[in-house]
C-alpha cells in the first residue's frame, strides 16, 4: 500500500495544534509551592526532646548515613534516692547523600522522634553540604504534618485509653478489733482450731491427689503394656503330624532297621550266629 507523502507531518502538526488550543496548567514554582501528598517523603525531622540515644535508628540504618554521640549525665539524687545516668544527646547528623529514604529509622523510632516533613528544597552545591547537623533537622520538625483523624467508629490508641483510665482505688486492710484478755484467748484457740484443719484438710487433699496420680499412672502402664496371647488348651492345640517323607518310611520298615545296599555283602555278627 502506498503511503502519502509528508502523512506524518501532518499528523504531528495536528497534535500540536490541538495541545495548543488547550488550557494549559502551570504552577508556578517556586512562587507557588505544590500541594504534596500528606505521605510524602521530602526530609526527615528530629524532635530533640524525644531522642533518647537508644542507636535503633543508627544500627537498622541500612546505608549507615546517621551519626550519634552522646555522654552520660548524672542526675542529683531526690530525697531518699540514689543518683540517676541518663544519655545526653550531643550530635545527631543524617547524610541525605546516602540516605535512600527508605524511613525504617522512623519506624524503629521507639520514642517518636523522627519524622517525614513534606520539605524538599534543601539541595545544595557541594554533595558534602547535604550532611545536616540536629539544629537544621529540628527546624525541619515545625514542617511535619499532623496526623490524619481516625476514622469514624476506630478506637482510641493504646496510650489514650490508658492514660485516661482512673487508677484502682487500693484496697486497705480493716483495722483489728479491740478485744479483751478473755475474747483475745479465744480468738488464739479458734485460730489454732483453724490453722489445724487446714492442715489436715490440706494433707488430705495431698494424698488424695497422690492416690490419683498413682492410679492413673498404673492404668497408663497396663495400657502400654502389650496384651498377652490367649493360653490355648490341649483340646484347642492342632495335633502334630510327621511330614509325609516320615509316614512313607515307617510304612515301609518298622523304626531301628537300617536299609542295607544291594551290592555289599553282608555283614558277619559275631558269636556262634556269626559262624552259621
Amino acid at each position: 500500500m502506498a503511503r502519502i507523502p509528508g502523512e506524518g507531518l501532518a499528523k504531528g502538526l495536528a497534535v500540536t495544534m490541538r495541545h495548543m488550543l488547550r488550557k494549559s496548567e502551570t504552577q508556578q514554582y517556586p512562587e507557588v509551592h505544590p500541594d504534596l501528598p500528606a505521605r510524602s517523603r521530602g526530609v526527615i525531622a528530629l524532635v530533640e526532646e524525644n531522642c533518647t540515644v537508644c542507636m535503633l535508628c543508627a544500627r537498622e540504618c541500612p546505608d549507615w548515613c546517621i551519626y550519634i554521640d552522646s555522654h552520660k549525665e548524672t542526675l542529683p539524687a531526690p530525697e531518699g534516692g540514689r543518683p540517676r545516668a541518663r544519655n545526653v544527646l550531643d550530635r545527631f547528623a543524617i547524610d541525605f547523600s546516602l540516605c535512600m529514604y527508605c524511613g525504617i529509622c522512623i519506624e524503629v523510632c521507639p520514642f517518636d522522634a523522627l519524622f517525614w516533613s513534606p520539605e524538599f528544597e534543601y539541595a545544595e552545591y557541594d554533595i558534602r553540604d547535604l550532611l545536616h547537623e540536629k539544629d537544621r533537622l529540628g527546624e525541619w520538625a515545625a514542617t511535619v504534618p499532623p496526623p490524619p483523624a481516625h476514622e469514624v467508629g476506630a478506637e482510641s490508641p493504646k496510650e489514650l485509653s490508658a492514660g485516661s483510665r482512673p487508677a484502682p482505688a487500693r484496697r486497705t486492710a480493716p483495722p483489728p478489733p479491740v478485744k479483751g484478755p478473755a475474747e483475745g484467748a479465744s480468738a488464739a484457740q479458734e485460730t489454732a482450731q483453724d490453722t489445724a484443719q487446714d492442715t489436715a484438710q490440706k494433707t488430705t487433699q495431698d494424698t488424695a491427689r497422690e492416690t490419683a496420680q498413682d492410679t492413673a499412672q498404673d492404668a497408663g502402664r497396663e495400657a502400654r503394656r502389650p496384651a498377652a496371647e490367649p493360653v490355648k488348651g490341649p483340646e484347642s492345640r492342632p495335633r502334630r503330624e510327621p511330614p509325609r517323607a516320615m509316614r512313607d518310611i515307617r510304612s515301609i520298615r518298622p523304626p531301628g532297621s537300617l536299609p542295607r545296599n544291594a551290592g555289599s555283602p553282608p555283614q558277619k555278627k559275631d558269636g556262634p550266629e556269626g559262624e552259621r
